[in-house]
């Protein structure tokens, strides 16, 4: 059992049954302009769940901190005891979907990457539409998650680019982008995007549009 507290701003008691949930983040102050994406605990309940154990939350309420204790279970033996074996042969991990993640947000770009490597994919990331078209050429995604906005050279240009190189041409490309309108959509489709997803976007969406890769 690991138990972390704090003295900080507590959590009211309407928001802790899902704190857990992603993207649920508390009302922010004109002091705490800059806060967070609403991920980080999501991320935290996921990998201690991987390890088989639960999370739990704690608050006297706002302004009173906050308590979250994690319980893990006891390992007995050697980790190589523990690697499973498929008709006498030790199993290897999934490699799943390469996936090329880019965005010029870092914190977005990083905490995608690691939900989709959490899911068992082989994840790069980028941050810049040069950067995204070399990495494309040398990793060889089978997806591209591609934002809209990028600095410089937009996501609708690298789109381009990509369906023009025989080794992206044919990558399944999903637009993750803040601008929803269907002339949006419209201008993404024209440029060779696949999906055009409205930031932020649900796991359970992402995941479904990945697994269609699998029926192609």
């Amino acid at each position: 059992m690991l138990r972390v507290r704090d003295n900080g701003v507590g959590i009211p008691d309407t928001l802790l049954p899902y704190v857990f949930d992603l993207f649920t983040q508390s009302e922010r102050t004109l002091d705490r302009s800059q806060g967070g994406l609403g991920i980080g605990l999501t991320l935290v309940r996921n990998l201690v769940e991987l390890h088989g154990g639960r999370i739990e939350a704690k608050s006297a309420g706002p302004g009173k901190g906050a308590e979250f204790t994690v319980y893990l279970p006891c390992v007995l033996g050697s980790a190589a005891d523990m690697v499973p074996e498929i008709d006498g042969k030790v199993a290897k991990p999934a490699t799943g979907t390469r996936i090329l993640v880019v965005d010029d947000n870092i914190d977005v770009a990083e905490s995608m990457s690691v939900l989709l490597e959490l899911e068992g994919h082989q994840v790069q990331t980028v941050y810049t539409a040069h950067d995204a078209l070399e990495a494309a050429r040398n990793f060889q995604p089978d997806v591209v998650l591609l934002d809209i906005g990028l600095p410089g050279m937009d996501g609708y240009e690298v789109a381009k680019r990509l369906r023009a190189f025989p080794e992206t041409c044919k990558v399944l490309i999903i637009a993750l982008t803040g601008y929803g309108r269907e002339e949006d959509r419209a201008r993404s489709k024209a440029a060779g995007f696949d999906q055009h997803l409205v930031k932020p976007v649900e796991p359970e969406v992402l995941n479904k549009l990945i697994a269609t890769l699998d029926h192609a």
